[in-house]
């Protein structure tokens, strides 16, 4: 994990919270400036990898390399919006449903999408090579990280935000 100031070449941050619709116009902007995060992209540490692009009182940017092994599990990010554009390969989305089987979505290179603090996802790598960046506003201090056990019971444990994602057994 390498986390920074921010990154040069990426949009001006707002300087107060960002709303779902308006996160996700930022990290489009942010996926079209490749200059201000290329450097930082790597497939090669054994694990997902990600990397600190802008912190502030109000805004939370991290860029997430994805091979088809990574998968962080269920989580949700606490009080935090979000948002996430895919600038290369492709990601997986699951979202869990109450007596059925998880809505599952592949989103593409060229594709975003936002969410509000009550969601709750898993992501995965769907392609190795993946990269996407990812905004939350207010930025990350907590995160819940969900195991649900054979019989269906979920829980919740509360993490920070600096620690990675994974799967947790059930």
């Amino acid at each position: 994990m390498t986390i920074a100031p921010q990154t040069p070449g990426l949009p001006e941050a707002p300087g107060r919270t960002l709303t779902p619709r308006e996160l996700k116009d930022w990290v489009d902007e942010a996926a079209r400036h490749p200059g201000a995060w290329e450097h930082l992209v790597r497939h090669d540490t054994g694990g997902r990898h990600f990397a600190s692009l802008h912190r502030d009182g109000d805004l939370d940017v991290w860029l997430l390399c994805w091979n088809t092994v990574d998968d962080t599990g269920w989580h949700d990010h606490d009080t935090s919006a979000g948002a996430v554009a895919v600038t290369r390969g492709a990601v997986t989305e699951a979202t869990p449903r109450m007596g059925g089987e998880p809505v599952v979505r592949t989103v593409g290179a060229g594709r975003s999408f936002a969410f509000g603090p009550d969601h709750i996802h898993r992501m995965s790598g769907a392609v190795d090579g993946s990269v996407s960046i990812h905004a939350y506003s207010p930025p990350l201090w907590r995160m819940g990280q969900y195991s649900i056990s054979p019989s269906g019971v979920m829980r919740r444990l509360s993490v920070s935000y600096a620690d990675e994602l994974r799967p947790l057994d059930g």
